[in-house]
């Protein structure tokens, strides 16, 4: 079987590696445009075409695929099926009709639910205690594509966005070397997504990260988890960005927002329902550190106001 492998981050760099690895031929990979990182400004490849010139596949790298002559270009690169994940841009019917098995797509939840860009955060955000990947038959709706086959597995209780990922990246190369074989042999019956059971989980925002100390403690630990690293949950403090990066809740009560307690190692913010201990933060414009690092010079009272 022969594949055209689009996508761009390391998550999608985790299947392409898979595919190499398992011995798949590939025609060509497709990967977003270089674009500028750091403060240098200087244009670097995305994870996808570092893996994809590394092993010496032809990488193409269009603005807009669904313009005709990025689209005319696929057929250079005959393929047998189109592999998405992560690619980051809306393929045409065009592009879907064009491989023998179509387009299928490599979607980091168990759909149909959290359908959309941003399924890892909103697991963790709801509290959720399983989820894993489907490898779906891509048509021109939002993720809404039959379920050809899904691997599962379990969330940890302290699980960030950072590990989960990993986890799903992994996770998500070998549901595609699986599924592939059975794909070309006809031995997978799709199955109809049930759209009543599903959800959308919109591209996650910067101000998602603000917390609101009126929240219940378990569900700004969610958030603390959930954008860890990217966005980061944050706070105020004395007018300037605080970042918490690592909490736990406490059982204690409060004025929401409120300092309640305070050691040598952390303090303590009273919640909607509950508290939290931060345990690790970031002050605006330095460094993330512990929090007994940050007490050494920075005075916090009980009675002190976040937010």
């Amino acid at each position: 079987m022969k594949i055209l492998f689009m996508g761009t981050p390391d998550f999608a760099a985790g299947s392409l590696k898979s595919l190499i690895n398992a011995g798949y031929e590939i025609s060509a990979v497709v990967t977003q445009p270089d674009r500028p990182k750091g403060r240098s400004g200087k244009p670097v490849f995305s994870p996808v075409k570092e893996v994809a010139v590394e092993a010496g596949i032809p990488v193409l790298q269009p603005e807009r695929i669904k313009r005709p002559e990025e689209t005319a270009r696929l057929l250079e690169y005959p393929a047998d099926i189109y592999v998405i994940a992560a690619f980051g841009q809306i393929l045409s019917k065009e592009i879907l009709d064009q491989p023998k098995y179509g387009c299928i797509n490599v979607h980091a939840s168990l759909l149909p639910k959290y359908r959309g860009a941003s399924p890892i955060q909103r697991v963790i955000l709801d509290g959720e205690k399983k989820t894993g990947i489907t490898i779906m038959q891509m048509n021109e709706g939002l993720d809404t594509g039959d379920i050809l086959y899904s691997k599962s597995l379990d969330l940890a209780d302290d699980e960030t966005f950072e590990t989960l990922h990993d986890r799903l990246m992994d996770l998500g190369g070998e549901a595609l070397v699986e599924a592939l074989p059975l794909i070309e042999e006809g031995k997978i019956t799709p199955v109809k997504q049930d759209d009543s059971l599903s959800c959308y989980a919109p591209l996650i925002k910067k101000e998602d990260g603000l917390i609101d100390w009126k929240n219940p403690s378990d569900r700004i630990y969610s958030q603390v988890r959930a954008f860890n690293p990217w966005p980061g949950a944050y706070t105020y403090i004395s007018g300037k960005i605080l970042k918490i990066w690592d909490a736990v809740p406490v059982q204690a009560s409060g004025k929401a927002g409120d300092v309640i307690a305070v050691d040598k190692s952390s303090f303590t913010v009273a919640c909607g329902d509950g508290a939290m201990k931060i345990l690790a933060l970031q002050p605006e414009g330095k460094k993330k550190m512990e929090t007994s690092a940050f007490l050494l010079g920075n005075k916090t009272e009980i009675g002190e106001h976040l937010g």
